[in-house]
């Protein structure tokens, strides 16, 4: 473990980007979002090869790395490309979501955000599955897919999720330069989710226990970057160094 805590942290204006409107509603859909995750997991790409990666077509991906690029979020690699094919890089390594009075000024990009932050999220999960039978063991053995239900107040949630979070931030950071031998990138996914009340049966069966669907493999909770607005990284999630909506 390291001294050094990033999550939460205050933003970084060499490694991180403090979301605005503009740039709310560039990332309003879920291929951009996943672009960026891209890019910064894996380092400089093209359009093609994006594509492939997303099943889509080259088109695509280079109208959605354009639209990035003028909200700020990717720029050309002018060291890799040339006049047949353009390269592309992360301009950042985190999003940061600051200012929560955007969710009520462009309500709409913010609910296409965090949707599309929930996609990279399942994507982030299915790549895990994906790989789950030539995963080594060791690795199988600490996969894990919980969840839990608990019932707090607003401000006993901001505390928990405050808390959670330190304790990722006290492990070494994905793009540590001292990652012993063995270690490998874990993706932890952070999600806070109020439940719309749905009437007496459902509330009660809420109280029953404290995994309400479940769901508990490992037992201690731990998730399986992406959350919004809360903490992350490479998957374009964002980190939210103020309130929530």
């Amino acid at each position: 473990m390291t001294e050094e805590k990033r999550w939460p942290h205050s933003p970084d204006p060499q490694r991180d980007v403090v979301l605005d409107a503009k740039g709310l509603r560039a990332l309003a859909h879920p291929v951009r979002v996943q672009l960026i995750g891209l890019l910064r997991r894996g380092g400089p790409s093209t359009a093609t090869r994006l594509a492939e990666q997303m099943g889509l077509t080259s088109g695509a991906t280079s109208y959605h790395l354009r639209q990035l690029a003028a909200a700020g979020f990717v720029e050309e690699d002018s060291e890799r490309g040339n006049a047949r094919e353009r390269w592309w890089r992360a301009v950042h390594q985190l999003t940061v979501w600051s200012d929560m009075e955007l969710a009520d000024e462009e309500p709409e990009a913010a609910l296409g955000y965090l949707r599309s932050i929930v996609a990279a999220h399942t994507l982030l999960a299915q790549r895990a599955l994906n790989g789950y039978e030539t995963m080594p063991r060791a690795w199988r053995h600490i996969l894990n897919l919980s969840d839990m239900a608990v019932l707090l107040t607003p401000e006993e949630a901001r505390a928990m999720t405050e808390e959670l979070a330190a304790v990722v931030g006290r492990y070494r950071q994905f793009d540590a330069a001292d990652a012993p031998a063995g270690a490998e990138r874990i993706g932890v996914v952070l999600q806070v989710l109020p439940e719309p009340r749905g009437g007496a049966d459902q509330d009660d069966a809420g109280q029953d226990g404290a995994d309400q669907d479940g769901v508990d493999q490992g037992g201690a909770g731990r998730g399986g970057g992406e959350t919004a607005p809360a903490a992350g990284g490479p998957e374009g999630s964002v980190e939210d160094s103020g309130g929530r909506p």
